[in-house]
């Protein structure tokens, strides 16, 4: 009897200190994947070859994310405008030859800047469309070094979305992708906002849908460390991840949107896409690029985005 207490003690003992433990990991990795670093990060190309110290170094605190920059300058006339949020954002805004049908906002992935979306700030210009191009906070040109998946960032659309509008357009289209098309479906649900119509390429259907996908990419098992993971990320950032959820946010949006998805894309999943389509309330296309993942869909399948973005463009006249 007396060792069958001192058992289930060494065993209850034993589970709080692995529960201590993954909560102090999950707590720094967390941040590591909220937070981006100035400093030099060294891009690991053999795990082999990674020292036992600094693969452990890893395991327990995380890996350094470097602050995303953007890599080349618009070919186009551009101004570079800055954007009032609680944070200045740093915005390029490309304006078209023609008589101007309004304006579309470009909004990045999770580790993106607004360089890697100029391709498709092009056809829109084509299409007689006035271009911004955002750095979310954290990004490029923009204050910051934090991210928080597309939560904080919904504050960041409704400023481009304020800044186009004290300018008189009132003719707004919002493009995001990944994390882009996520702040967008937050702004919309907690802003209320009007645009004309939106175009999302590829959104998360719920933040831990986000996290496990992001797990399953490095060939780890999500359970339990994903919840662990969001707890903590939304403690240091200051918003209950569990409530940040685009699938839902979907049931505010009443203007036309176009939804975009590619069928090999190892993050989101089909399950995901189909739940945000089915909240969508207003007039709403789903498009699928059978051969995509999780991508800028305008590089690789260049007509077939442009054709898709055209044909939907032409119903929201």
């Amino acid at each position: 009897m007396v060792m069958q207490k001192k058992l289930k003690k060494r065993l209850g003992l034993s589970l709080i200190s692995l529960f201590v433990l993954l909560n102090i990991i999950s707590f720094f990795h967390a941040y590591k994947f909220t937070h981006f670093t100035k400093e030099r990060v060294e891009k690991i190309r053999d795990g082999q070859k990674i020292p036992l110290s600094k693969k452990i170094s890893m395991l327990l605190f995380g890996i350094n994310n470097p602050r995303p920059q953007n890599g080349f300058m618009p070919e186009r006339p551009f101004e570079t405008v800055t954007i009032e949020s609680d944070v200045k954002l740093e915005g390029w805004y490309l304006k078209t030859n023609e008589l101007a049908k309004g304006t579309v906002v470009l909004f990045h992935g999770y580790g993106g800047v607004k360089s890697s979306y100029l391709k498709n700030a092009y056809h829109y210009l084509d299409l007689g469309y006035n271009a911004l191009l955002v750095d979310f906070r954290g990004s490029g040109g923009s204050e910051g070094l934090e991210t928080t998946i597309g939560y904080h960032e919904g504050d960041d659309v409704k400023a481009a979305f304020d800044f186009l509008q004290k300018k008189g357009e009132k003719n707004i289209i919002l493009n995001g992708s990944s994390m882009g098309a996520a702040a967008i479906l937050c702004a919309m649900n907690t802003h209320h906002l009007t645009p004309k119509a939106l175009v999302l390429q590829c959104p998360f259907g719920t933040m831990y849908d986000a996290v496990s996908g992001r797990f399953r990419g490095l060939g780890v098992p999500s359970v339990p460390f994903a919840h662990f993971l969001m707890f903590w990320g939304g403690v240091q950032n200051g918003f209950w991840a569990f409530d940040h959820n685009p699938e839902e946010y979907a049931q505010s949006v009443q203007c036309p949107t176009l939804l975009m998805w590619g069928e090999k894309d190892d993050r989101v999943t089909k399950r995901e896409t189909q739940a945000i389509f089915a909240h969508l309330k207003g007039q709403k296309v789903l498009k699928i690029f059978a051969d995509a993942g999780h991508e800028n869909y305008a590089f690789r399948f260049g007509d077939e985005w442009k054709q898709s973005v055209n044909q939907f463009l032409e119903t929201t006249k």
